[in-house]
């Protein structure tokens, strides 16, 4: 569909399995985008699994999707340009820009020893108070201390540091920064405070002046220069707006009310809400929550990482090989002729991750109750109650940890385009299931706010009367609900069997 409209956002979606570029006009509608795919790389001068990001790749992917664009919107009708990215990850660099060390990708290995002995200076519950954040390897901070240890001339020779929005940005403008979205990823934030935390600042041996300065979601960080105008097309001076972590601004993008949860879902899922208070409870760290700061000041993002398309994936490529190009219709039909139960077997998501809803089980993958009978349309039925029933079991740890009043779920991202499971979420929860018509919330979300930024519209509650429409909602059916709970609480007897088994084998 075509807009009227001449006003459009450039906005950079950079993912570590895709880099794309969306134009989006000023009511939230996608005029266009290309994507390539992404991915992390092994070091070349480093040790076998050794993963890094090669940034000059990444910005060579920029300037191809970003001229794909420039091909169905003209230049001039961009107002505004802004990026988003995976979080956690960034690099040392010089005063002009260049790396002194490649991005370490969180997917790497290398910092695991770090971070089980972060707790010889600090307990694990007095991290996550400070910083909302659960000890996880790929943490930003543990990369920090790594190249102290390791490659200190890196930071030696280094002027600041900079998140992935932040690299980019600067290759766009000239001008470092770094925003409170992206850099509540690092657990190095005092996140009540909205600012750096010293106690941890000084476990990896830094202070505040090795960091660039804070700039706020919104704000125009500076203008595209003239060199990156001739490699990606942008018109020169056009205004970069800061955004930063894609999370966030998928949170925000969902046009979620308070009392409304968040569902992105996608190879992850990551259920969340937006509150006005940073509160870390006991309750909330035991159960592996974590809080990121939110786009807007006075806001925060607790919320729960969870597996699940990665494992459709997975039963996709080793059970249904051969059904071709439209498989999700083809499963989605398999699954339709299954009744709830999946003909008696169960399946357990991994929870071996050190954040999660359900990490106290220490689980890895199961399917349960296999027999010589049992098909495959039983087993990705399965797969799909066993998401579900993941979901529920997050969606309490966090009203209980939070002890908050919870009425209905926004799901976005590309896990919201299966009715059926859309379906199944809402039995399970016995909660309203909202579907915006805009499934891209975090490319929205940074839309809008740039939108702002940049004096299209005078505030966000203005842009979101244009940009949040259509809905599609899928209402509890409470006759299968009591079926889901039957199933459910079997689910949650046999993670406890699963619990002991995998303690005995270690």
């Amino acid at each position: 569909m075509r807009s009227n409209d001449e006003s459009y956002v450039m906005v950079f979606d950079c993912g570590s399995t895709n880099i794309r570029a969306v134009a989006v006009d000023s009511t939230g509608n996608i005029q266009a985008f290309s994507s390539l795919p992404n991915s992390s790389c092994q070091q070349p001068d480093g040790k076998p699994g050794w993963l890094i990001w090669d940034f000059e790749d990444i910005w060579r992917k920029i300037c191809v999707v970003s001229r794909e664009v420039l091909r169905v919107v003209e230049p001039r009708k961009i107002k505004a340009a802004t990026i988003i990215t995976w979080g956690a990850d960034g690099a040392p660099v010089k005063r002009d820009g260049k790396l002194t060390y490649p991005p370490i990708s969180w997917q790497c290995p290398r910092t695991r020893e770090l971070a089980d002995k972060i707790t010889e200076y600090i307990s694990a519950w007095e991290i996550f108070k400070i910083t909302g954040y659960q000890i996880i390897p790929f943490n930003t901070l543990f990369k920090i201390i790594w190249l102290k240890k390791e490659a200190p001339e890196a930071l030696e020779e280094a002027y600041t540091w900079l998140m992935m929005p932040g690299l980019i940005a600067h290759r766009m403008t000239g001008t470092f920064h770094i925003d409170p979205t992206i850099a509540s990823t690092m657990m190095a934030m005092d996140l009540g405070k909205r600012t750096w935390s010293r106690k941890m600042l000084e476990i990896a041996g830094l202070d505040e002046s090795f960091f660039p300065e804070w700039k706020e979601p919104g704000e125009v960080l500076g203008y595209v220069t003239e060199e990156t105008g001739r490699e990606c097309g942008l018109p020169s001076k056009t205004p970069v707006v800061v955004c930063g972590h894609d999370t966030q601004f998928a949170i925000f993008g969902s046009g979620a009310k308070p009392g409304e949860l968040v569902l992105s879902s996608g190879t992850w899922e990551i259920l969340s809400i937006r509150v006005d208070s940073f509160n870390p409870t006991k309750k909330g760290f035991e159960e592996g929550l974590i809080f990121e700061a939110d786009v807007e000041r006075g806001l925060w993002n607790p919320q729960f990482l969870m597996i699940a398309s990665a494992v459709v994936e997975w039963v996709l490529q080793n059970f249904f090989r051969d059904i071709g190009e439209r498989k999700y219709e083809t499963i989605i039909g398999e699954i339709e002729k299954i009744p709830l139960g999946s003909g008696g077997l169960i399946f357990i998501p991994s929870f071996v991750r050190e954040s999660g809803p359900l990490r106290k089980y220490g689980t890895l993958g199961t399917i349960l109750g296999l027999t010589l009978h049992s098909t495959r349309s039983q087993i990705i039925r399965a797969v799909f109650e066993g998401l579900t029933f993941q979901m529920r079991e997050a969606l309490k740890n966090l009203v209980e940890s939070l002890n908050i009043e919870v009425n209905c779920i926004r799901v976005v991202g590309g896990g919201s385009r299966n009715n059926l499971w859309n379906q199944m979420r809402a039995d399970a929860s016995r909660l309203p299931v909202i579907v915006p018509a805009q499934r891209e919330a975090a490319t929205l979300g940074a839309a809008l706010i740039s939108l702002v930024g940049i004096g299209q519209y005078a505030s966000t509650d203005e842009a979101k009367k244009s940009f949040f429409a259509e809905e599609k909602i899928f209402y509890p059916n409470l006759v299968n609900g009591e079926v889901l709970n039957k199933i459910f609480e079997k689910y949650l007897r046999a993670l406890e069997d699963l619990k002991s088994l995998y303690r005995a084998i270690g």
